[in-house]
């Protein structure tokens, strides 16, 4: 059975990105919705760094209403 993935509290992050599933996480999406959004737009656009998708914190803070 696999271990569920934990995420810390938003406002503790301090990079600059996070990747796919913690971005879903944060806004309480699935990762599909965040690849979709990466391909056809959505509220915030990811980094693309290596093939991965690297969705800006501060944009993820804007959206859930903490501020930047």
């Amino acid at each position: 059975m696999p271990v569920p993935q934990t995420f810390p509290p938003l406002e503790t992050v301090t990079s600059p990105t996070v990747g796919n599933a913690a971005a879903a996480y944060y806004l309480n999406r699935s990762k599909q919705t965040m690849r979709l959004w990466a391909c056809n737009g959505g509220p915030i656009s990811p980094l693309r760094i290596n093939r991965r998708l690297a969705w800006p914190t501060a944009e993820i803070r804007r959206l859930t209403g903490m501020g930047v």
